[in-house]
């Protein structure tokens, strides 16, 4: 007797194992587990499931439920081997990777990419950094970051082939929508946190953040993001009506969803109460007026009537005091470099004075150790020999990326930071000439991100909480799109 070729389909085969196996699990979890473990379990098996059917929908999964670290991890009773954004990295790298095998091909593909290059300019100084770590555990936590964002890059560049990138823009920004509604819940007395009232009964947003200032950071990420892609959706409209006669209701919706998500989120880093997020978000939009012209005289008459309106808008008083005064802090707090040791402390200059007492810590960590730092990710582990008398606990890190890298890697290592996003900065500039208007929007967007995660880096650290993996993606993507205009492909076979 023989059988088909149909029935020894082996991803037919897969599939029907799998739903067999968490039949079974569901069924014997239910009779012997409690309500909180027997969600997470139904949870990981619909994870699972959307892995079996794409990859890139487990890559969606996982962005949605990464930034949820904080918040499972002080609020579950239950302690999982790995926090909840990692157990999903781990389940769409195996889904992506048991796809490979079903599809018959080799279990690792790569190819080369300049996207590789630069992210080893910074990599490589601080795996160095090992040989001075101070304690090699937390070391190993903040290289393993930067692992998983190689491996995102080369799982994007195998999945997002032809119109597949614009899937990976759309999880992307979706991701955040869910943390935004939070976020909007708690500033208006949903978090009852006392300690981050501002107003009129209204509170500081954090989403699942368990602090504001990363959760404007993850809002002010996707913002120019959402922009860009709206502006490509809009402009794909108006050239489809101008070229070919037909109004596109599609890119119509595409851009209706983008501009509505782009106000949801510029609203959260208000909402925020971040300063640094404020000054990276205005930066990041003036980045992206600039990018959007091709030519540089239309972008210099933009970045100009954009300032002027901003400048209006400032000396008339149009804009609310209590804003005007925080932009104003945020300039004076973030630009003063002075010895902190022998000030006196109040409530009032406190934050400012607590920031400072940490920059003066990497710098002498910097100064001790010029070259490898002392260690990659142990800037806490060292803040008790290098800390000023009156700041005893640290703050985990420095509340400057750029000092932070420059007092845990050493000089090669904050060299290697700067060459790595100033090649991927360029990467992002050549991929604006991409022939798909919706995809140069994306690139446009993406230009955006970096100079928000650029300046925002000034006043805090931003790969907490598992925001590296979306860092990881939006790499990815602009390597797809760097790497599919390069080629010179046609914009008939992206549409």
């Amino acid at each position: 007797m023989s059988l088909s070729v149909r029935a020894l389909n082996p991803e037919r085969f897969s599939y029907r194992m799998f739903w067999t196996i968490a039949a079974i699990a569901v069924g014997i979890a239910a009779g012997v587990l409690t309500l909180e473990p027997f969600a997470i379990l139904c949870a990981v098996i619909a994870i699972g499931l959307c892995a079996l059917i794409s990859p890139l929908a487990a890559v969606g999964v996982m962005l949605v439920i990464s930034p949820l670290r904080t918040l499972v991890a002080t609020e579950s009773t239950i302690q999982l081997p790995l926090d909840i954004g990692q157990l999903t990295f781990v389940l769409t790298i195996g889904a992506w990777l048991i796809q490979r095998l079903l599809r018959q091909r080799t279990l690792f593909g790569w190819q080369y990419s300049p996207a590789y290059t630069a992210v080893l300019f910074f990599f490589i100084p601080a795996s160095l950094s090992l040989f001075a770590a101070l304690m090699p555990s937390a070391w190993v936590t903040e290289w393993l970051k930067w692992v998983q964002v190689l491996v995102l890059i080369t799982l994007c560049l195998d999945l997002a082939r032809q119109r597949e990138w614009a899937w990976l823009t759309f999880t992307l920004v979706a991701s955040g929508i869910p943390n935004a509604i939070i976020g909007i819940y708690q500033y208006f007395g949903g978090s009852g946190a006392l300690h981050l009232i501002i107003e009129d009964g209204h509170f500081r947003a954090f989403g699942t953040f368990g602090q504001p200032n990363p959760f404007g950071g993850f809002m002010g990420l996707l913002t120019p993001l959402a922009v860009g892609a709206a502006f490509g959706a809009l402009v794909s409209v108006w050239s489809s009506r101008r070229k070919l006669n037909h109004f596109s209701a599609k890119y119509l919706a595409i851009a209706i969803f983008y501009l509505a998500c782009a106000a949801l989120f510029a609203a959260c880093v208000i909402l925020s109460w971040s300063r640094g997020a404020w000054l990276g978000l205005f930066a990041s939009l003036l980045a992206v007026v600039v990018a959007i012209p091709r030519r540089w005289l239309h972008s210099l008459l933009l970045l100009v009537a954009a300032l002027g309106i901003g400048a209006a808008l400032w000396s008339f008083n149009l804009l609310p005091n209590s804003i005007i005064s925080r932009v104003t802090s945020v300039f004076e707090d973030t630009f003063s470099v002075t010895d902190v040791r022998g000030v006196d402390i109040d409530p009032q200059n406190y934050a400012v004075i607590e920031r400072l007492a940490h920059w003066q810590a990497a710098l002498e960590m910097a100064r001790a150790h010029p070259f490898l730092g002392v260690g990659f990710g142990n800037y806490e582990a060292a803040y008790e020999d290098y800390r000023l008398i009156n700041w005893k606990f640290s703050l985990g890190h420095a509340h400057n990326f750029y000092l932070n890298v420059l007092a845990e890697t050493g000089m090669i290592g904050l060299v290697g930071y700067g060459l790595m996003w100033l090649s991927l900065l360029y990467m992002t500039w050549r991929a604006r000439a991409h022939p798909d208007l919706l995809a140069r929007g994306i690139a446009v967007g993406l230009l955006g991100t970096w100079i928000y995660l650029s300046v925002h880096s000034l006043t805090d650290n931003l790969y907490v909480n598992n925001l590296f993996l979306h860092l990881g993606v939006m790499l990815g993507l602009i390597t797809v799109l760097y790497h599919q205009m390069s080629s010179g492909i046609e914009i008939s076979r992206l549409r």
